[in-house]
């Protein structure tokens, strides 16, 4: 299903932040998730949530943008960035972070209108890609009862560390990889699956409980399985992040 992207929009002079929020909504199917009118606050926000645009003013208090942006380089799930500023001087330094676009005020409804055309337009090329990837899946071959099987990717639903060898699961059967947890991760999609624990690998897609646990982690449960596979501390922060919570 084509889902509509989420924004968050950081501004502190409210009649701007107003002002752009009318425009995202009446020009673009992008949804407005949340506002802020200081930058730590943002930072602190992308510490436990992901997002897919931010509009961000330069010149923020607490941090700025520049620094704002330089900081979300760093994250894994980093938002796609619109620089919004009165300040023309900005430009170079904003492209160099690699920003989507660069946006002065006061507004012009058509460059903001264009601007979000182009957003739009970028997120449906990469859903088709993302399409024409899952129509060729990868394929892997893993053993059961002495017999060689070629399975889809897709089917997996969650992989732990046997020792040198590696134990896959599916819905229907279970299979055994020749090769440490670590060389079967080397042959998964990251954007499917997640290393949720040093013993465990979890297809993300067929997560079907997420049930919290002691010290601000979790167990999940996959669909059509009833075993409870554990999230270590130290992935609980990247997990939250993957799965929006």
């Amino acid at each position: 299903m084509n889902m509509s992207l989420r924004a968050i929009i950081a501004e502190d002079e409210l009649p701007a932040q107003e002002e752009l929020q009318y425009l995202i909504e009446t020009y673009s199917s992008i949804e407005v998730t949340n506002c802020f009118d200081d930058g730590l606050d943002v930072l602190k926000y992308f510490q436990e949530h992901t997002t897919d645009v931010l509009f961000l003013d330069i010149n923020l208090p607490s941090l700025d943008g520049m620094m704002l942006a330089g900081s979300l380089a760093q994250f894994k799930h980093k938002p796609t960035i619109v620089f919004t500023t009165a300040y023309k001087e900005h430009a170079a330094k904003a492209f160099e972070l690699e920003a989507f676009d660069y946006i002065l005020k006061p507004y012009s409804e058509e460059r903001v209108a264009a601007m979000l055309k182009k957003l739009e337009s970028q997120k449906a090329s990469a859903d088709t890609e993302r399409v024409e990837s899952a129509e060729t899946p990868a394929r892997l071959n893993v053993w059961k009862d002495e017999k060689i099987y070629v399975i889809n990717l897709k089917e997996i639903a969650f992989a732990e560390a046997d020792e040198k060898q590696t134990t896959v699961h599916t819905k229907d059967a279970v299979y055994t990889y020749p090769g440490s947890i670590s060389t079967f991760e080397q042959q998964l999609p990251t954007d499917m699956f997640f290393r949720c624990h040093r013993s465990y690998i979890v297809n993300t897609e067929k997560i079907h409980e997420i049930l919290p646990w002691f010290h601000n982690t979790y167990l999940v449960k996959m669909k059509g399985l009833n075993e409870q596979i554990p999230v270590s501390r130290s992935k609980a922060k990247e997990f939250r992040q993957i799965m929006r919570l």
